[in-house]
């Protein structure tokens, strides 16, 4: 089996699984405002969700901001790198 069937077969075997987490890591780099707004805009959040995951991240170190599918979350995981911000989906 070479890699690119490993990887698929692991890709297929993770967009059945329902309970991953997309974690968002603290970077102190972006502003407050600036992470709030992209959890609004990407994870679907009401202000004061996004508020309250921000603060977690910027105390703790990092905070689930979301929990779904895979299927669901990777949007959202790459949407987050893709403004500069550290993101994991979690099984």
């Amino acid at each position: 089996m070479n890699k690119e069937q490993t990887l698929e077969q692991t890709d297929s075997c993770t967009l059945e699984d329902t309970g991953c987490s997309l974690v968002l890591y603290n970077d102190d780099v972006h502003t407050f405002d600036y992470v709030i707004k992209a959890l609004v805009d990407i994870c679907r959040h009401t202000y004061e969700q996004a508020e309250q995951c921000t603060i977690l991240v910027h105390y703790k170190g990092k905070c689930t901001v979301k929990t779904g599918s895979y299927e669901e979350l990777l949007p959202m995981h790459t949407a987050l790198l893709m403004k500069q911000l550290t993101s994991e989906i979690i099984q």
